[in-house]
């Protein structure tokens, strides 16, 4: 029998309670982590390539990492939110196969939920700007990790539990990741660790399966197996995403964060982005700091 056990986890990045007006108005944002909104008073908007939801008294909303979306607040707008990464033991999200803007009727607990989260994380506001343009940046995340990890015991455990139970709440099949529960051998799990922390470095399938000692391909029907997709499809995933992730957060050029990410050439950094995304590198950096 396979025990079903929790592999996603999830990093306080910031939450809080605000009240915005018509700056609140920024266009072509996408983010390396999750948010989760709850508003209480006012109206807004939020777009994404698909579809348009107003924000709403009494709804919750998420939007999955690297969602691109639009944030509108043409007069007022309250709410409570909260921005977290996600990390999960075999490298895949909740979210991978749908990155797009949901809502849900919100419940007396989620709102118990929301104030309880800001209560616990006092000072974990933006509190330098509104504007994702100025607040997505590395330094911000590691100084907000390194909260996170001087953060006590009982309310780190209390923010773990309260993050589950609102991503909980856009628990279903048509918005999460859903798939049948498998067994992750060791050897894959080693393999997920290894590739995680040397994206930078030429990996190849014969090098992941001599670390375990298996055959090139036994090793990748053992990985597939276990994960659902091919050791390279999954490499070539990851490096993709890492490239976002540097894209949004810092200045660094395509060739810089195409040698950051293992690709032997630009040409071939940009093929497989491409191929991955739907849209060249140079297409999705424009419609990151485009209208903002």
């Amino acid at each position: 029998m396979i025990k079903r056990i929790l592999k996603h986890s999830f990093s306080l990045l910031n939450t809080d309670h605000v009240r915005l007006g018509e700056r609140w108005n920024y266009q072509n944002v996408i983010s390396p982590y999750h948010r989760i909104y709850y508003i209480d008073e006012g109206k807004g908007e939020l777009s994404d390539m698909e579809k348009t939801l107003q924000l709403e008294a009494g709804f919750l909303y998420i939007i999955p990492s690297f969602t691109l979306c639009n944030m509108v607040c043409k007069s007022y707008l309250s709410q409570y939110f909260v921005q977290f990464f996600e990390e999960s033991s075999d490298g895949i999200s909740l979210f991978a196969n749908n990155h797009s803007i949901a809502r849900v009727a919100a419940t007396d607990n989620d709102v118990i939920n929301f104030k309880r989260l800001v209560a616990i994380n006092p000072g974990r506001g933006i509190n330098r700007s509104d504007n994702p343009k100025i607040y997505e940046k590395d330094m911000f995340y590691q100084e907000y990790q390194e909260l996170n990890n001087h953060q006590n015991m009982a309310n780190f455990l209390e923010t773990q539990g309260i993050l589950l139970q609102l991503v909980s709440r856009f628990a279903i099949p048509e918005l999460l990741n859903v798939k049948p529960v498998r067994f992750i051998p060791a050897k894959v799990l080693d393999t997920i660790s290894f590739i995680s922390v040397n994206l930078h470095t030429p990996i190849t399938i014969s090098l992941l399966a001599g670390r375990v000692n298996l055959h090139p391909d036994y090793f990748s029907r053992l990985f597939e197996q276990g994960t659902g997709i091919r050791p390279l499809a999954y490499l070539q995933e990851k490096r993709i995403e890492r490239a976002q992730y540097l894209m949004v957060t810092s200045q660094d050029t395509y060739s810089e964060i195409a040698e950051m990410t293992g690709f032997e050439s630009l040409s071939h950094f940009s093929r497989t982005f491409k191929k991955i995304t739907g849209i060249s590198p140079g297409v999705y950096k424009r419609r990151i700091y485009n209208d903002f």
